[in-house]
């Protein structure tokens, strides 16, 4: 089984099939999306042609490639061999005026905004979904405002729509609430270097450093050191050095959210999975895999990988865990909590309400749904399992998270008899994050078949 670019086309109600045998297999994860779309920014910002190997083939991904071509760089893309491939840097804002579309990406419209109010000249509108006005963009338009940029808001103050007529960043010093979204900080980490002078970042509120650690690192391995200075919150870039990459190659690690699905499905199916390309490195939301060791995966390292098995007989305990600095993986958690033995308690998700939908309402709402029950606070979410009820379509809201963590619940054979008892409605929205999501799904159901 392999990580494929396209998916098979999905109905909008699907009935997910329970495995009737423990899983077995082998996971080939697609690349991350996080380290894609940062790595697309950084290589428009060097001077030669950078290649990306292993890249994500999704639809955020789709959405900046697409948008940087708009700006006038070339990006070839190859889905096949999973290669993105950056040039043509000089070309890059020589067009006076761009319309950028980010649809419901935060990724794009963070990166691209910020890259937009850093370039030398031009006019850029950007926009997306309906539902991407919502997500907060005003701590980043106010500090690029600090810094020279000019912003217009074309609806509402600090969200998008939005115009910028750019003439570069001055530099300086500037404070920065990140608390929200991370995305923020980093896409002013990653122009930084482009202003002309030194830029000073003073956060101001708390922030998921997990994510920030990956930007920093990242813009090291393309040739800027971000000085920060822990004691005060405070961020130093310079602007005597221009983004450069090593070899020309940047190899994408395997996305850690994704392999939250499989390597929590031997726990839902009991058997085990083989994962040759998982690898851990610059995701922080590798870290979910020590929550799933407590509530009962075991992990074993060889030449191959990583193979993670159910403990015989199958153990699922309950667990209490502050999400805050992984949070993409608490949906994981939580769709699995009615199959574990105890209460599960899950903390930190506060700024989830404002992603893609408001994830801990409807977490709780769907939970309720299939019969649980749930207490749902500003920041948290207690999920005591009672007996699931059968023949429910779960909502998704059009949020991949919702589609691919309940997916992983329908696999528990309910009804004993491997009848679908649990219905996903739009479950496409996986498209952007996983295209082939549920196909790679029921290849595993299959092959957990065979004998």
């Amino acid at each position: 089984m392999t990580e494929s670019s396209s998916s098979m086309s999905l109905p909008d109600l699907l009935p997910i099939q329970p495995f009737t045998g423990p899983a077995r297999g082998i996971i080939t994860l697609p690349g991350s999306k996080s380290l894609t779309n940062r790595a697309l920014m950084l290589a428009a910002l060097c001077a030669k042609p950078v290649t990306l190997s292993g890249a994500l083939f999704s639809e955020d991904t789709q959405l900046m490639t697409e948008a940087l071509r708009q700006l006038g760089f070339t990006v070839d893309a190859d889905p096949t061999a999973l290669t993105l491939r950056v040039s043509g840097q000089a070309s890059g804002f020589a067009a006076p005026e761009a319309k950028l579309f980010v649809g419901l990406a935060g990724t794009a419209a963070r990166f691209l905004t910020a890259l937009c109010a850093a370039a030398p000249s031009g006019i850029y509108h950007l926009d997306g979904v309906p539902q991407m006005r919502k997500r907060p963009m005003r701590p980043l338009i106010e500090a690029l405002r600090t810094l020279g940029a000019e912003i217009r808001c074309l609806g509402e103050d600090g969200f998008f729509p939005i115009e910028i007529h750019a003439t570069g960043l001055a530099g300086g010093p500037v404070s920065l609430d990140a608390h929200e979204s991370s995305q923020i900080l980093s896409a002013l980490l990653m122009v930084a270097p482009l202003a002309r002078a030194p830029i000073v970042i003073t956060l101001v509120g708390g922030v998921r450093w997990p994510f920030v650690r990956m930007t920093t690192k990242l813009m090291e391995q393309f040739g800027q050191l971000p000085i920060e200075d822990a004691e005060n919150d405070a961020f130093r870039i310079l602007n005597s050095t221009s983004y450069t990459l090593p070899g020309a190659t940047y190899a994408i690690e395997p996305d850690a959210t994704a392999a939250s699905y499989f390597l929590a499905l031997p726990l839902v199916t009991g058997g085990s999975l083989a994962f040759p390309n998982l690898r851990g490195g610059l995701q922080g939301d590798s870290q979910f895999i020590e929550v799933l060791y407590r509530v009962g995966l075991n992990g074993n390292t060889s030449d191959t990988g990583v193979t993670f098995s159910a403990r015989t007989p199958l153990e699922r305990h309950g667990v209490s865990q502050d999400f805050n600095a992984f949070s993409d993986t608490f949906l994981t958690l939580a769709a699995i909590a009615p199959l574990l033995d105890g209460p599960t308690r899950i903390t930190g998700i506060a700024h989830t309400r404002k992603q893609e939908t408001d994830r801990v309402a409807g977490m709780a709402r769907e939970l309720r749904r299939l019969g649980q029950e749930v207490v749902e606070e500003e920041d948290s979410l207690s999920i005591t399992p009672k007996p699931l009820r059968a023949g429910e379509t779960i909502e998704t809201y059009g949020d991949h998270r919702f589609a691919m963590s309940f997916g992983l619940l329908g696999c528990h054979d309910l009804l004993g008899d491997g009848r679908s008892w649990l219905t996903i409605k739009n479950p496409g929205c996986c498209a952007k994050t996983f295209p082939n999501f549920f196909e790679l799904l029921e290849s595993v159901r299959q092959n957990s078949l065979a004998r």
